[in-house]
């Protein structure tokens, strides 16, 4: 389980938006649910642009003119035999509102009335609404959502964001036409969380350089990678000889169940942190060996692993500290459905406890 609050705090170290003034209030707000939130989100970002203006662009428009400008269309113009009310059918380019990002907003907020959000929020949707006559609505479906964000438009990106969350979340039903409420996590929280740890420790620990690194394998001389997987961490510590490698698992079986019913840490994920920890310390050790043989001197190194898991309702949770052919491998459980101040204390003594107390 986990707090719908705990995911726009989530969120907010992702999102550098939601940490804006007008964002504030939705930390100290409880939701129902994910959709709730976003709701929430979406109402209080479409709120700020109104009061820079609706973002606008030039839009190619088809009309018979009085006054021509742009390319003239003759044919068109005959066959609507505009001519005898002295006009002329013209393809210009108008600076309008009815631009796709306002599309894909105003689109969203109305499939937003249509699912099962507080009557509250629906109205203040509508009220929203009333400034978006001018613009088209379009087919969620074929919404085309890798946008380029430059200064004009970059106040956009959380909105639209925020509205592809939305439009993923409510998948319409064949059989009523009601929207229902898809699991969040069962397709964005892996990464939401992963995300999140990294960008925690980035902002609290910048010293550690907390970031994704590729751990190159450590072959034989003469041997080739071939069709080796690349090994990429999901974060990286590192800090005066110390290294810490942390992946991040978000499931909702922490553990495995063997074929004789006892629960065990899941395999694959002990193989690939431990694959990672002996590659990794056997190109600090080779980084040595090249200063011993130039004479310089060696610098010490010690490298460790941690799984961590988001912690679920199942009653025994992994909480383990393992030493592995000299390296210490770490399972622990990050409860996410606690007070977010517990949770970043959780983050905090994972850093203390491995790099002391001078960070």
């Amino acid at each position: 389980m986990i707090k719908v609050k705990n995911i726009y705090h989530m969120l907010s170290y992702s999102v550098e938006e939601l940490q804006k003034q007008c964002y504030r209030n939705v930390a100290t707000e409880e939701f129902e649910d994910v959709t709730e939130l976003c709701a929430e989100i979406l109402i209080l970002g479409v709120s700020s642009q109104l009061r820079r203006g609706l973002g606008r662009s030039y839009v190619t428009r088809s009309d018979a003119l009085s006054s021509p400008r742009g390319k003239i269309k003759i044919s068109d113009s005959i066959k609507q035999q505009s001519m005898i009310r002295q006009r002329l059918v013209c393809d210009f380019d108008d600076f309008s509102v009815d631009y796709y990002l306002n599309q894909i907003v105003k689109s969203t907020m109305e499939l937003l009335l249509k699912s099962k959000i507080s009557r509250e929020r629906k109205l203040r949707i509508r009220k929203l609404l009333v400034y978006f006559g001018e613009v088209k609505s379009l087919d969620l479906h074929t919404v085309q959502w890798n946008q380029r964000y430059d200064r004009n438009n970059q106040s956009y990106q959380l909105l639209v964001s925020t509205c592809y969350q939305i439009v993923h979340e409510l998948l319409q039903t064949q059989s009523e036409g009601a929207n229902r409420l898809m699991d969040f996590s069962v397709e964005r929280m892996p990464a939401l969380y992963q995300n999140f740890v990294t960008k925690y420790y980035q902002k609290r620990f910048p010293k550690l350089k907390p970031k994704a690194r590729q751990i190159k394998w450590q072959l034989d001389q003469g041997s080739e990678e071939g069709l080796l997987p690349k090994m990429v961490s999901d974060i990286t510590l590192t800090y005066q000889g110390k290294t810490l490698i942390i992946d991040t698992k978000y499931y909702d079986k922490a553990l495995q169940t063997n074929q004789f019913g006892n629960q065990t840490n899941r395999s694959a994920n002990l193989y690939q942190i431990f694959t990672y920890v002996k590659n990794k310390e056997y190109e600090l050790w080779l980084e040595n060996d090249t200063r011993r043989r130039q004479g310089e001197e060696e610098q010490p190194y010690r490298v460790s692993g941690m799984l961590l898991y988001a912690m679920t309702d199942e009653k025994q949770k992994p909480d383990k500290i393992y030493q592995m052919s000299g390296n210490q491998i770490s399972v622990k459980s990050l409860d996410l459905n606690q007070e977010f101040d517990k949770i970043k204390k959780q983050l905090d003594d994972i850093v203390i406890n491995y790099f002391g107390e001078e960070l």
